[in-house]
């Protein structure tokens, strides 16, 4: 812990970063949260590609918000937009086949911005109550609140550079958040913590087993000993994230990529986020 003020500047870098990109650009969100249409279809005979699609859909007068390949190899589309009129749906279709293609319409759905808004809502509302179990939790399980409220800084930590990331992927790349997005961040929340008490749970057996030493040297046995399990354990999650991310298709391509942000923040943070943030707490209530 003697470098606690040194991991501190480190994540708040990122923070500032993720701040920074929230502030100014935000997130850029799917026609899950704004409304409009998403198509998923098939095109039969001829291979295009993704730019050539969109440019006959910018022909057809479609706004489109994002277009993806179901997998690299298939002809199947996902094709997320503003709202779609029949007319300018018949022209798209048209120029498809026109072009030499045979179209073939899988789904076709339509959300309207009540939906959108009832569904931002209740994302809100879930990562509130999510974060409130889980301090509550946490806090009558070891009997103490410092360790609920450090593990929910820590897990904000992780939920923020995540948020940044991805409004930096949305200024820069054009992507959009969707609900896959929304579950990847719960799972995180939840990947967090759950790294976190580990190193906690090892604390607090240390102060029951070991006598006359500070509470400084505790949590850095605590962390010495748990530290090489929480490394292997991610590298696990990490490496099966990258072969997803570089080998799966463009519908999951973002969502492997924010578990994958999310883990690599999640085990920063349990080691060198919530366990300096103990020994911070410990010293603010001595000076008290």
């Amino acid at each position: 812990m003697r470098f606690r003020y040194f991991y501190f500047a480190f994540s708040l870098l990122f923070i500032i970063l993720s701040v920074f990109g929230l502030v100014f650009w935000g997130l850029k969100p799917s026609v899950e949260f704004t409304g409009g249409t998403q198509i998923k279809f098939e095109i039969l005979n001829f291979k295009f590609e993704i730019e050539e699609i969109i440019n006959l859909t910018k022909e057809s007068g479609i706004e489109v918000s994002n277009l993806t390949n179901e997998t690299n190899s298939s002809n199947s589309y996902i094709l997320r937009a503003k709202e779609i009129s029949q007319d300018k749906y018949s022209e798209f279709q048209k120029k498809i086949i026109d072009a030499g293609g045979e179209y073939k319409e899988i789904s076709f759905e339509s959300v309207g911005p009540v939906v959108g808004k009832e569904l931002v809502f209740k994302t809100i509302i879930a990562v509130v109550l999510g974060s409130l179990f889980i301090l509550f939790y946490v806090a009558r399980q070891f009997k103490n609140p410092m360790f609920g409220v450090c593990a929910i800084l820590a897990m904000f930590h992780d939920s923020i550079i995540l948020l940044g990331v991805f409004s930096f992927l949305g200024h820069f790349r054009g992507v959009e958040i969707d609900v896959l997005f929304v579950t990847a961040v719960l799972t995180i929340l939840s990947f967090s913590v759950h790294d976190t008490i580990v190193v906690y749970d090892r604390v607090r057996e240390s102060i029951k087993t070991t006598k006359g030493i500070s509470f400084v040297d505790l949590v850095n046995k605590a962390v010495t000993e748990t530290l090489s399990r929480s490394f292997n354990n991610s590298m696990t999650i990490i490496f099966m994230l990258l072969t997803l991310f570089f080998l799966g298709g463009d519908s999951i391509k973002w969502f492997v990529l924010a578990l994958l942000v999310g883990t690599i923040s999640g085990t920063y943070s349990s080691t060198f986020t919530a366990a300096p943030l103990l020994v911070i707490w410990n010293e603010l209530k001595k000076r008290k």
